[in-house]
């Protein structure tokens, strides 16, 4: 790729690099910036659509040149577009002349394989009929049901604590739990495969090992199946009539698999980071003027699960966003920008509830084809967790909160909280917050404490004083949990006087009303039992 710009005026070619000593590390040849080495790429993407347009030129690592599209309608008109744009790998450039080593770092992204997501035009067919058929034999009660279950389990192991982290804890656990229930591998599912999913996600040393331990995971699941099928993804693909063989099944499942719990792992943390540090957006969840699913949807817009998408290229010299694109030219898709192009969305902040025109399930021919499983089991990943801990807190200032980038997604190291410890709850159970005793058959008084009443958090516990109500300090100075429970009260127990006026006698309960037809519905839709 040769980009083409116009240079500002009176510069020349040594005014492009940095001076000697000049700390502009993230500038590379021709003064193009290196995308793997920003601190910010939120902020380099809009220096870049200020400087290019929609369309801009930059580096990937060893300095391999690639376009990056900014805008939306640039990127929509790219994805929708097969006949100038691909997703084969095969044809780019730089791969074919050398520049692009067997051990580059985004070669596992880039590098042809024999799937759906870098075929094209029957084959494509082929290969995304299977999928498609497998995605809609999905029961979505069915599958409402057991994500729900699948909360009630992972909740259940740390309730009882009364803190939790729940990026490593449940955002990056729900999604690898149901998804091996999808597939088919439910036993498969444990600490070990969400470790290496992530650890091959993250590039590590072991990334190579990691991604071996999920591939003989499949391995084991398409030979069973192909045996003895059964109901679940893997039996669908290997049973549909485009007669996959065992290693496109391999490869499908593991796309699916780690598409799917990336994007929805993301998606599932920054729902909740933005539930706990945004008043206003927790308001509006609770006083129902915005639901779960609307919520889900703001998110895609504000922080799409991958910020860029690896990759497409130019089948024939073309046109794009005001620059000439030159057949073998590599594209990266990129959600992140897109979805703020102020052609479309003038108002970064603005609501979009409701509006699925965003760009972070991809679109055209290679749409994601599982962007409704992710958006269900974020959905009721939500609404479940805030059903079981309704108090749930951030334990530390949103400043504190840290991130991890690289170019293709940002991701939330961690997120903990607090919150009123909880009895574990039957995981055939819808998630409550209501498995307290009753009331009636308590002894309370008049003058002594609500023994239900929650833990509340004052103001004055992120300043580091002593919550007294919760038995808890600031995060800075909070006791450990079994330090919590070893503290003394303060003060004697206030003697409780007797009541002036006998209490009223008790009314017969009345008997429970029948659900009418609209709300056994609601019930039977949101996977109720």
């Amino acid at each position: 790729m040769t980009p083409e710009f116009p240079s500002p005026t009176g510069t020349d070619a040594s005014r492009l690099a940095p001076p000697p000593g000049c700390p502009a590390h993230g500038l590379g040849p021709g003064g193009l910036h290196r995308l793997h080495q920003s601190d910010d790429l939120k902020k380099l993407y809009e220096e870049l659509r200020a400087e290019h347009g929609p369309v801009a030129p930059v580096l990937l690592h060893d300095d391999v040149p690639v376009w990056v599209v900014l805008g939306h309608a640039e990127n929509l008109h790219m994805v929708s577009t097969p006949a100038v744009f691909c997703r084969d790998s095969r044809i780019w450039t730089p791969l074919r002349e050398g520049m692009v080593k067997p051990d580059h770092p985004l070669m596992p992204h880039i590098a042809w394989q024999p799937m759906c997501s870098h075929a094209e035009g029957e084959e494509h067919t082929r290969l995304r009929g299977a999928i498609d058929s497998a995605v809609a034999t999905l029961n979505f009660r069915t599958l409402r049901r057991h994500i729900n279950r699948s909360t009630q389990r992972i909740v259940n192991t740390f309730c009882e604590v009364g803190e939790a982290e729940l990026v490593s804890q449940y955002a990056e656990h729900l999604p690898m739990a149901v998804m091996c229930q999808i597939l088919g591998m439910p036993d498969e599912y444990n600490d070990r495969i969400v470790q290496a999913a992530r650890d091959m996600l993250r590039g590590t040393e072991t990334a190579i090992a990691s991604n071996a331990y999920i591939m003989d995971a499949l391995g084991r699941l398409t030979a069973q199946r192909r045996a003895q099928p059964e109901g679940d993804f893997a039996s669908h693909l290997i049973t549909h009539p485009a007669g996959l063989t065992d290693d496109e099944v391999r490869e499908h499942l593991r796309v699916v698999l780690i598409a799917a719990y990336e994007a929805t792992a993301n998606l599932l943390a920054n729902v909740l980071r933005t539930v706990l540090i945004d008043p206003r957006f927790r308001a509006q969840l609770n006083g129902g003027q915005m639901t779960v699913p609307q919520a889900v949807e703001q998110l895609l817009w504000d922080e799409p699960p991958f910020s860029t998408i690896f990759a497409y290229f130019a089948k024939q010299d073309t046109e794009l966003g005001g620059q000439r694109i030159r057949k073998g030219d590599g594209l990266l898709l990129a959600p992140l920008p897109a979805n703020v192009d102020p052609r479309v969305r003038p108002d970064p902040t603005a609501d979009m509830m409701g509006n699925r025109s965003h760009l972070a399930f991809s679109g055209g021919p290679h749409e994601c084809p599982g962007q409704d499983i992710g958006r269900v089991i974020a959905e009721i990943g939500v609404d479940a967790l805030l059903m079981r801990l309704p108090d749930v807190e951030l334990s530390i200032d949103e400043e504190e909160l840290r991130y991890t980038e690289s170019i293709a997604s940002r991701h939330l190291v961690e997120l903990p909280v607090y919150f009123t410890p909880r009895d574990q709850q039957d995981v055939n159970e819808q998630p409550n917050h209501d498995s307290k005793p009753d009331r009636a058959s308590t002894d309370w008084h008049i003058g002594a404490p609500d023994p239900f009443a929650p833990a509340s958090r004052p103001s004055s516990a992120r300043a580091g004083q002593p919550d007294v109500l919760a038995g808890r300090t600031s995060p800075a100075g909070r006791p450990s949990v079994t330090e919590q429970q070893s503290v003394a009260p303060s003060q004697p127990p206030v003697t409780a006087q007797p009541p002036l006026v006998p209490p009223p006698p008790q009314q017969p309960a009345e008997p429970t009303r029948r659900l009418d037809v609209w709300q056994r519905f609601l019930r039977w839709w949101r996977g109720g039992y």
